[in-house]
């Protein structure tokens, strides 16, 4: 895929795309995004990680122009967002997390439409749609209504459909929510494609092994707050490298819940489980235990 060329915002010799500075959202009494400051650099996978109702997808419509700041500020590539500019929307590209695909229209229809709403001329949308559903694998399926497409097509096809006319930065809201794991796996390989050409992505989620796997730097959201920044071994580094976990009933004679230990390295763990019974596990720490030792629960409570 062509790129186009944008001039991308330099600051003390890194690129970043994304600049957002004391963003705050208040819904009456709630306040979904409390003094937010973030900066995504040009050509990263970036990702927000937090439970539902963490300020995610408050944030993904902010800086996607479908909902207004109560203050801060926020630039995308050193552009001043607002709902009429029509540069910045150019530069982005949304998919949502609910889907909001035409089901009646075929797979190829909802690309069309789409190129006309960005105004593309006719050969450039017959060009671009032929190789965008290449390249999500749904060329066969061009001509099919996307009322028989399964789940995981529908959210190619939206992928597809945002990078029509060729966006600098792909926003993904819970991308792989509700698809089973094989096929949340095929969209990592294919966000890791889109950002291999260039592409940077800025994605929600509640999955961890997404989060850790998919991603370059991850902020960890709680009720509005950004509450850690990092790479994923970065923020593990954090709390310890090993866990062990313990049933509860051989520490406080509780059987309904789990402690969980972090050390240093292995061998610690090991010789603090020396002297314990079998059925427990060490294994190494993930961003679940960082969201645990921040915030005293799991990330899906």
């Amino acid at each position: 895929m062509k790129r186009q060329g944008v001039v991308t915002v330099q600051r003390q010799g890194v690129f970043y795309l994304i600049e957002i500075s004391g963003l705050c959202k208040q819904y009456k009494e709630v306040r979904a995004v409390d003094n937010l400051n973030l900066t995504v650099k040009a050509g990263e996978i970036f990702g927000l990680l937090g439970p539902n109702g963490a300020g995610k997808t408050t944030v993904i419509r902010i800086l996607t122009t479908l909902a207004r700041p109560t203050g801060g500020k926020v630039l995308i590539n050193g552009r001043k967002i607002s709902r009429g500019n029509a540069v910045i929307k150019r530069e982005i590209g949304v998919v949502s997390q609910r889907e909001n695909l035409d089901i009646k229209l075929t797979a190829r229809e909802n690309m069309e439409l789409h190129g006309r709403l960005f105004k593309l001329p006719p050969g450039e949308r017959r060009a671009r749609t032929k190789e965008l559903l290449d390249f999500v694998n749904l060329s066969e399926r061009a001509a099919t209504a996307v009322e028989h497409f399964s789940g995981g097509m529908k959210r190619r096809l939206m992928i597809a459909r945002a990078l029509m006319h060729e966006p600098r930065l792909l926003f993904l809201d819970e991308p792989t929510v509700g698809l089973d794991p094989q096929v949340r796996r095929k969209i990592w390989d294919l966000i890791r494609s889109l950002n291999n050409r260039g592409i940077t992505v800025l994605l929600t989620t509640h999955y961890i092994e997404e989060a850790e796997l998919l991603c370059h730097r991850v902020g960890i959201m709680n009720r509005g707050r950004l509450i850690a920044l990092g790479t994923p071994t970065e923020l593990k580094q954090k709390v310890g490298k090993v866990v062990v976990e313990i049933p509860n009933n051989r520490v406080t004679g509780y059987n309904d819940e789990t402690k969980y230990l972090v050390f240093e390295n292995r061998g610690e763990a090991l010789r603090y489980a020396s002297g314990l019974q079998d059925n427990l596990v060490i294994r190494e720490s993930n961003l679940e235990d960082v969201f645990v030792e921040l915030t005293g629960h799991k990330v899906g409570d």
